[in-house]
């Protein structure tokens, strides 16, 4: 537990606090009384009020639509199903502002729904909540189809061959084993809802706005640090009773479960119900996801003369930006991709002590630490960004115009990713397996190499899939960290839709879908990925 407690006591607690203490001290003296000041606001309270439910709504209805395609990709095999797995997963690596503007041009004005039918869905409820399906869906799908796939199907037969019915044996056997994993991920499809930033304020408008947003407002636009600083406070409780609460439940449910190989459980599709079940699955795919992809690929390729590829020519040459960029748009491709392999392997390390930490330990310290491990997607992106450049800025830690900074701010949002999919399957593997390997002579590192490694070895994969994703649509810090000569694909993006005019708009649909392609070809990459069949998790 040593290195992850460093790691986010340096990089995460360190800049939080740091931020907070400018907003709430005066003349080194603590304004406490401020917290009840903003807290009694109406405007605060409506922001707070909206933050909640629209948080809770999207993490059902996320669940309700993802959790059909998680047991498809699970437990049926069919022609195109890493293909499917690797699209599911791209928007979550998208930058919320451009999910935003994607499902602008598909609900808003002039849009997908506007043209056919005359329907307008923008700066109402439901596109944000449809945005926010779109984006986590991935999240769901592959953290709880994860450990379906490798559940034994014969134990919910047995219970058939028992006498129970098909509903009565998958609610007694299979959904009490699928519980820690429905749970993580509706924890993270919550965190990532109540923190949207990107999507509510593009698709929202003024009539919406949730705590991410108000301090983003309150901090760039109205200067107002003293009202941010309690935001953030009121944000990271709320984050941190949330993240007790999912430990001490799931803990209490989680048992060690029979796994095997997920080539056993997946078969083709039989009957007319299996096949529509996986038709269905499929149409979700296409007009969820598809659609809004398709906008932005059309978009990219829309020019005044045509379509053609005109923006990508122009992300060749700085000038053609307007003075956006000191060098070409297109070398955000490159940093992106170094800044994100650095980031992945720091969140693995950090991300894998940290789990085989908590699966070999208990107690109330632990179980704290399991919660604080997630806090990192619940407190304020632009928090962090500022509280990095606030911070890190005198020796032993200048780090300002250090590369490392960059892949450091990513990979803080990467471990708990790391985490949350590791932890419910090293908890899943039986102990006896490691006595029995110390009694046979084994030392504890022998023991994890041949006995937990192997088991786990396809979650790793699935993690390291998942921080590196993450990493390369991460915006929220970045965006104040990231050097001008050096800037990744999202911060090149959003500087090209803060601009206007139309060769920066179609610069940015061309750098959006490029980043599409990247994280869909890495992620078809890592699914075609195989180990032993002996040890395939």
């Amino acid at each position: 537990m040593a290195v992850p407690v460093a790691f986010f006591a340096l990089f995460f607690a360190y800049p939080v606090v740091a931020i907070v203490g400018r907003g709430l001290r005066t003349d080194g003296v603590w304004q406490s009384g401020r917290i009840g000041e903003v807290l009694s606001r109406p405007d605060i309270l409506d922001v707070l009020w909206f933050t909640t439910w629209q948080a809770l709504a999207s993490t059902g209805l996320t669940l309700l639509i993802a959790l059909p395609g998680a047991y498809v990709l699970a437990r049926f095999d069919f022609p195109g199903k890493h293909l499917l797995r690797a699209v599911v997963t791209v928007p979550f690596v998208l930058p919320t502002v451009v999910v935003g503007t994607a499902f602008l041009a598909v609900l808003g004005r002039g849009g997908f729904l506007d043209e056919l039918w005359g329907v307008r869905l923008d700066t109402t409820v439901w596109a944000i909540l449809l945005a926010h399906v779109f984006f986590n869906y991935a999240v769901v799908v592959r953290t709880v189809g994860g450990l379906w796939a490798q559940l034994d199907p014969r134990q919910e037969e047995a219970a058939r061959v028992l006498g129970a019915g098909r509903l009565t044996a998958w609610r007694r056997v299979t959904l009490p084993a699928l519980a820690p994993a429905v749970a993580a991920a509706a924890l993270m499809v919550f965190l990532f809802t109540f923190t949207s930033f990107g999507v509510v304020q593009i698709l929202g408008g003024p009539a919406y706005s949730t705590l991410e947003v108000e301090i983003y407002r309150q901090t760039a636009q109205l200067l107002d640090l003293p009202t941010a600083a309690v935001l953030t406070l009121v944000q990271f409780a709320a984050v941190g009773g949330v993240l007790a609460a999912h430990a001490w439940t799931v803990r209490r449910r989680e048992t060690a479960l029979k796994l095997v190989d997920p080539a056993q459980t997946a078969r083709p599709p039989r009957g007319a119900g299996q096949r529509a079940l996986v038709g269905g699955v499929l149409l979700t795919v296409l007009l969820l996801i598809v659609v809004p992809l398709g906008v932005l690929v059309e978009r990219s390729l829309d020019t005044s003369g045509g379509h053609g590829f005109g923006f990508y020519r122009a992300l060749q040459s700085a000038d053609a930006s307007g003075s956006t960029f000191l060098v070409p748009p297109l070398d955000a491709i490159g940093n992106s991709l170094r800044y994100a392999v650095v980031a992945t392997l720091i969140a693995l390390v950090i991300g894998g002590l940290a789990a085989a930490a908590l699966t070999r330990r208990a107690g109330p310290l632990v179980r704290g630490f399991d919660a604080l491990l997630m806090l990192p997607l619940g407190v304020s992106a632009v928090t962090v960004g500022f509280g990095f450049l606030i911070t890190l800025d005198e020796p032993p830690l200048d780090l300002r115009t250090s590369w490392i900074l960059v892949p450091l701010a990513q990979a803080l949002v990467g471990v708990p990713f790391v985490v949350r999919i590791m932890l419910p399957v090293l908890r899943a593997v039986d102990g006896r397996l490691r006595e029995a390997a110390a009694v046979l002579g084994a030392s504890p590192l022998r023991a994890w190499r041949e006995v937990d490694l192997p088991l786990v070895r396809r979650a790793l994969l699935v993690a390291a899939g998942f921080a590196f994703a993450v990493s390369l649509g991460e915006f929220g810090a970045t965006v104040f960290i990231a050097r001008p000569d050096n800037p990744t694909l999202p911060v090149a993006v959003a500087r090209l839709l803060g601009r206007s005019g139309e060769l920066n708009y179609g610069q940015a649909m061309a750098l959006s879908t490029i980043l599409m392609i990247v994280c869909a070809v890495s992620l078809l990459l890592l699914e075609r990925i195989r180990t032993d069949r002996s040890g395939e998790f």
